[in-house]
């Protein structure tokens, strides 16, 4: 059996693509390492599903259940399961519609956010760096792509 080799190579993808893999998995790679540090002494709590699915409520912005199954295309029943283990483990809380008193809404706890915002501190870092490395002009370039990448070529993931 031949033996994988230790760095993904990407074969096949252009410089453009393997740039931007690098830098996505070079985020990844710091929440993980962060997050393992946080949790070396204790258990985590949230499984790496209910991760996934904490950061799609998240923002997805307050769904309500049926909404996060249309969008993770799960069922109604398995999204409440979800949903109630989180709601157990404190991570997330559920609201009442002020439209429609039959829906509840998701809306993640302080516990989560906390645990969020070590990937979001990072990428505060990362921009503050941006910005003192790059002209104005070069920012607001940045700015301009990122913005048509999330509007206009990732249309498959509504937000």
């Amino acid at each position: 059996m031949k033996r994988a080799t230790s760095r993904v190579t990407f074969g096949g993808f252009g410089v453009l693509e393997k740039k931007f893999i690098r830098v996505y998995t070079k985020f990844k790679l710091h929440f993980y390492r962060e997050t393992f540090a946080r949790f070396q002494n204790r258990e985590a709590s949230l499984t790496t599903v209910e991760s996934f699915a904490m950061e799609a409520i998240y923002a997805l912005g307050n769904p309500t259940v049926r909404q996060f199954a249309e969008f993770m295309g799960i069922s109604s029943s398995n999204a409440a399961y979800k949903t109630a283990s989180l709601v157990r483990k404190g991570y997330l809380i559920k609201e009442r519609s002020k439209t429609d008193a039959r829906e509840y809404h998701l809306v993640p706890t302080q516990k989560y956010l906390d645990y969020y915002n070590v990937s979001a501190d990072y990428v505060h870092i990362v921009m503050e760096r941006i910005k003192k490395r790059f002209s104005a002009e070069d920012v607001t370039k940045i700015e301009e792509v990122l913005s048509v990448m999330s509007e206009e070529l990732m249309s498959e993931v509504p937000l």
